[in-house]
């Protein structure tokens, strides 16, 4: 019968414990959210960090640009960026699915906002076919209309020549491309004009 009263006694402790207990542990682990944002978040870290990233554009279930990158932080804002460090290579593809030519840099950035990918530093821009190779410090691909550009100095060298210019307008495949403001010596085929 002794072990029946301590029981009923513990249990009576219990019950009149409980719900003290239960009201400092819910007073206690009250957090002021505005304080813990202050402590926890970084407003400048990024929302995503990626290493070894591989972004693939397709139309009609065929890749078209394909992104490779080192370590991609992405961050979102007002605009969904995405900062590539360590160096990518984007490669551009035709229509049979054979990379026609390829893009590379130190740095690069992706607005998701105006499909635009700025990249810079030691930028190169290799059309397979033709052998040529466009050097400059920043380029811009604008992914609606497939356009690359850029109004910095460049160099592009090929088989045939070198030019040198100030800013370019061209295609990803860079097969044709407008210099906007030329200058150097090329050789022509004896067919071929210069428009």
């Amino acid at each position: 019968m002794v072990p029946q009263a301590t029981t009923r006694l513990t249990l009576r402790f219990l019950k009149g414990l409980l719900p003290g207990l239960l009201a400092i542990f819910l007073v206690a682990c009250e957090n002021d959210v505005a304080v813990v944002q202050q402590i926890s978040f970084d407003q400048d870290a990024p929302t995503e960090t990626t290493k070894n990233l591989v972004l693939t554009y397709a139309e009609e279930g065929y890749a078209r640009v394909e992104i490779h990158a080192a370590l991609a932080e992405t961050y979102r804002n007002n605009e969904q960026i995405t900062q590539i460090k360590d160096s990518l290579k984007v490669y551009f593809f035709n229509e049979k699915g054979a990379v026609v030519s390829t893009l590379s840099a130190l740095y690069g950035q992706i607005n998701y906002s105006t499909g635009e990918l700025m990249v810079k530093d030691s930028v190169c821009l290799y059309n397979h076919q033709k052998k040529q190779r466009l050097e400059t410090e920043a380029l811009y691909w604008n992914q609606k209309d497939s356009s690359i550009y850029t109004h910095a100095p460049v160099i592009i060298r090929s088989p045939k020549g070198r030019l040198i210019g100030k800013g370019i307008r061209t295609k990803q495949d860079f097969s044709s491309y407008v210099l906007l403001e030329p200058i150097g010596s090329w050789q022509l085929d004896k067919n071929q004009t210069i428009q």
